[in-house]
């Protein structure tokens, strides 16, 4: 079973995948598809004011291709990556745990104390792919304020299930959510 949807003017069809008997996300996956994520990273941009943020942060692993492509457009010459483990060349790293619905386990992010140093005080935009609990969003805001920046903004491309409320996020469009036999969830 798919999803067709048009995301940034693009069409995509996206697998549906089990996340318990009776609800189904569907997959939104940019790894691989560069257009895709050039076309996202560019129309994300439109909608968020460039004086309104210093840095940019996403977690690992799926923000990565577009917060790399969002830095490239908008000229930026950094941004931060929370790791889902602490690394060898991460000096006295902080961490805050999560566990978000694609996660079947608890999760911790770690961010360097290099990062956290060239953060504290800065504004902060966090960007994520899709978001439906939040929970992945509300442990970067945790792990920023952490270091000692200020969260000014939240964005990601698509936003499903109780996140379609929030009006916090920018977001290009909703995704929705399916029961069991492909039909979106009312």
């Amino acid at each position: 079973m798919t999803y067709k949807m048009n995301i940034a003017g693009l069409e995509r069809d996206l697998p549906l995948c089990p996340v318990t008997d009776d609800l189904y996300i569907a997959a939104f996956v940019l790894f691989g598809d560069a257009e895709l994520t050039t076309a996202c990273a560019s129309e994300l941009l439109k909608r968020i004011p460039p004086d309104s943020y210093d840095y940019m942060i996403t977690a690992e692993a799926k923000g990565i291709p577009l917060i790399h492509e969002m830095a490239r457009l908008s000229g930026a010459d950094h941004y931060f990556l929370a790791r889902k483990g602490s690394k060898v060349y991460m000096q006295d790293p902080i961490h805050v745990s999560v566990r978000s619905i694609t996660t079947l386990r608890q999760q911790d992010l770690f961010l360097g104390a290099d990062d956290c140093a060239k953060m504290k005080g800065k504004r902060i935009l966090i960007v994520d792919d899709v978001i439906s609990t939040g929970e992945s969003l509300h442990a970067l805001e945790k792990l920023v304020q952490a270091a000692g920046g200020i969260v000014s903004g939240k964005a990601a491309i698509l936003a499903e299930g109780d996140a379609l409320n929030r009006k916090d996020i920018t977001v290009l469009g909703p995704l929705p959510v399916f029961n069991a036999d492909g039909t979106i969830k009312g």
